[in-house]
């Protein structure tokens, strides 16, 4: 009986057989895993069945060079699985980096985020959760490569299972037919591979050199040598609140998903405002960062410089640069950090120049958290307020305050309630507790976008009942976002702006602001101006301060 054929009687395949199937399998696999390598986009977002409708032109050059033959061959081969390993990590890698901050992953920028995820995870799932992680992530990057490998492998060894000359004049072909469809302008034709690679290295190479020119002018500041009490004149006496609240993104007004909720409740504002004797300036921001890394538009906003990544920020930070803090704190006042979010110890807090921080400690919240969001911000303003705004003479404050309740995952929403029955905290438990966990809410998209609207809208509606209930004339506040959100409620727009306010009682404050030309109340007009982040700083000196 022939091996190849079936026995009639059990219906089993002979090994010959099964070993062929096994071939012509990983054969398949193989060359897939290098198509999928040329063509798949580096989003996930546009990843369909069109992105496999290219025409690579790597396929091409990739098959002359696999027809190599002897060591030079064994050389370009190993090469090769490296290019086409590190291709795929990075694709992976911008998907996402995509996903979180709307932009590609930058090899000399992002690394650090290498170290954050750690420490996130430390402190979620434990230490040896957290190595367990980084080890699956090592083995994923070196399979990988062993996986590129394998599959150039194959794919040689079906090349030379047909005369050489044969597989070298197809693919020769192949190229010309490639090159003629390019310059006819058809648009299945593709050299994606290689431009990702390309935009990789440019954007190395590109993010040291503007590293080496930033190092060179971040310790030159026109206000370093300004007398101090040249400084703030405007604002003598007062209290001057900086509050970043996260994720307060442009999207909140522009999007239909939030617009006819947000809207509103920014209108509802400028009339409670109105009714306890404030006024209100609105504008928008141009932000640093997308999604999260919030501490990029704080260093951003309080140095005057343009801080776009973890490596420009560790050198802001051992700079001389003085930021608004410590120009304010040279100024006579008393310059405070907020923090309900910093957890562990931030050495970096020594650069703004604050005479104390507040973090989640000192805060010293006995309720149950929110999910990631160590307090709600109610809390975090009262015992602002409690600590630091006592009635009788004292020495005015300046504080940054930094508040986390729209930060996701959004879960539970919290809910404004009489500042008088504001304690210990406890008092916030059943809140805390009134929502389906992150898992569940995650589940279904619109819930995830109604509970970032609902966390927007109780922020607004905090600050403006903290400045009603406690602000007097010697109340300012400039409140900022951080940046837009996540790309995931964004529906990835590629809009930076955030919201900006400016609310106080004096009308002394808005005549030295008046050109500006912000918005009155707290909805800014589509038309309203953008500032790059940047741009507070100086700006914010130049109003307030004398000429």
């Amino acid at each position: 009986m022939d091996s190849n054929v079936p026995d009639p009687l059990s219906g089993a395949v002979p090994h010959s057989s099964r070993r062929h199937l096994l071939v012509v399998s990983l054969n398949v696999l193989a060359l897939a895993f290098i198509f999928a390598a040329f063509v798949v986009p580096n989003r996930l977002s546009w990843v369909t069945p069109l992105s496999f409708a290219y025409l690579p032109l790597e396929a091409f050059v990739l098959g002359l060079l696999l027809l190599v033959p002897g060591r030079n061959g064994l050389i370009i081969r190993c090469f090769a699985a490296v290019l086409l390993g590190a291709g795929v990590i990075f694709r992976i890698a911008d998907m996402s980096a995509f996903m979180v901050f709307a932009r590609p992953f930058n090899p000399v920028l992002d690394l650090y985020l290498l170290a954050d995820g750690m420490n996130l995870l430390s402190s979620s799932i434990g230490q040896i959760g957290a190595v367990v992680v980084a080890v699956l992530l090592v083995a994923l990057a070196v399979g990988i490569m062993a996986l590129s490998y394998f599959a150039l492998a194959r794919a040689r060894a079906l090349l030379l299972s047909v005369p050489q000359r044969q597989a070298g004049a197809v693919l020769l072909a192949g190229m010309v037919v490639w090159t003629g469809l390019f310059f006819m302008g058809v648009p299945r034709v593709s050299k994606y591979f290689y431009d990702q690679l390309a935009m990789h290295v440019s954007s190395t190479r590109t993010s040291l050199a503007e590293l080496r020119s930033f190092r060179e002018v971040v310790n030159i500041d026109a206000y370093a040598d300004v007398p101090d009490d040249s400084l703030f004149g405007a604002l003598r006496g007062k209290d001057v609140l900086v509050v970043f609240v996260e994720s307060y993104g442009r999207i909140v007004i522009d999007s239909e998903h939030y617009s006819s909720h947000v809207r509103p409740a920014l209108q509802q504002a400028t009339a409670d405002l109105a009714a306890g004797g404030f006024e209100a300036r609105s504008g928008f921001l141009t932000s640093p960062t997308v999604g999260g890394i919030s501490w990029l538009a704080h260093g951003t906003a309080l140095s005057g410089m343009w801080i776009d990544s973890q490596v420009r920020y560790d050198s802001l930070m051992i700079s001389e640069r003085p930021s608004l803090v410590r120009l304010f704190n040279r100024a006579g006042w008393r310059t405070l950090g907020v923090m309900p979010a910093i957890t562990m110890a931030w050495p970096e807090g020594q650069y703004f120049g604050y005479d104390h921080v507040y973090d989640s400690r000192e805060l010293a919240y006995q309720g149950k958290p929110f999910n990631y969001v160590t307090m709600p911000d109610q809390f975090t303003l009262a015992q602002f307020q409690k600590l630091e705004r006592t009635p009788g003479p004292r020495t005015p404050v300046m504080a940054e305050i930094a508040l986390i309740s729209s930060h996701a995952p959004w879960t539970p929403v919290p809910q404004l309630i009489d500042w008088r029955a504001v304690r210990d905290g406890s008092e916030f438990d059943e809140q805390a507790t009134s929502d389906d966990p992150p898992e569940v809410v995650w589940q279904d998209r619109q819930r995830v976008l109604d509970h970032y609207r609902g966390t927007i809208e109780y922020v607004v509606q905090t600050l403006v009942s903290f400045a009603t209930t406690f602000g007097d004339e010697n109340l300012v506040m400039l409140i900022l976002g951080d940046h837009q959100p996540m790309p995931y409620v964004t529906d990835e727009t590629e809009n930076r702006d955030v919201m900006v306010h400016l609310i106080a009682k004096d009308p002394a404050v808005f005549a030295a602001m008046a050109d500006w030309q912000w918005t009155a109340g707290m909805l800014p007009a589509d038309d309203a101006p953008v500032w790059r982040m940047d741009e507070v700083r100086d700006r914010f000196i130049e109003a307030f301060s004398a000429q």
